[in-house]
């Protein structure tokens, strides 16, 4: 794992977005333009601490799709997404591993540690060398990011 670095794109949409999440009150958790098939999607994904409902993407979409129109970024046609970020959102740039401090997450690794595919445990912290944790029976582990395939927070139901 590597943690996620824009695309020069991504950059660009990522700092017209910004003050309009912000005014809003959304923290803008990622941004992704991929190509599935023949269209490109821009993907604009929002949080609060309230949560991320149905109205408050609609009212995210008008005034993003609007400087995106203006700024004209993108010379290729796009099909613009805004949505939540989820509640089993992946952590992908160190700041997410920063604001989930303390929150359970789920650790997914490339191949078997200590005879285990994926452990559930809490997020102490991460930096370049790899991600810290508590597990359940409250032991450190710091696992290398060139181990681990995804983080994901965790939300048990």
């Amino acid at each position: 794992m590597k943690f996620k670095k824009f695309g020069a794109t991504e950059q660009r949409v990522y700092d017209l977005v910004r003050p309009i999440t912000d005014d809003l009150g959304y923290y803008l958790w990622d941004v992704s333009y991929i190509k599935e098939g023949a269209v490109w999607h821009l993907c604009v994904f929002i949080d609060s601490d309230d949560g991320i409902t149905i109205d408050d993407c609609e009212r995210a979409t008008e005034p993003i799709n609007a400087v995106m129109d203006s700024a004209d970024p993108i010379k290729e046609s796009y099909v613009l997404e805004v949505g939540s970020a989820g509640l089993e959102r992946d952590l992908l740039k160190e700041e997410h591993f920063e604001i989930c401090v303390g929150d359970t997450v789920r650790i997914r690794f490339i191949r078997n540690i200590d005879g285990e595919k994926e452990v559930i445990a809490v997020l102490t912290g991460a930096d370049k060398e790899g991600v810290s944790v508590v597990t359940e029976d409250g032991t450190e582990k710091k696992y290398p990011l060139a181990d681990i395939a995804f983080v994901k927070l965790y939300f048990e139901m």
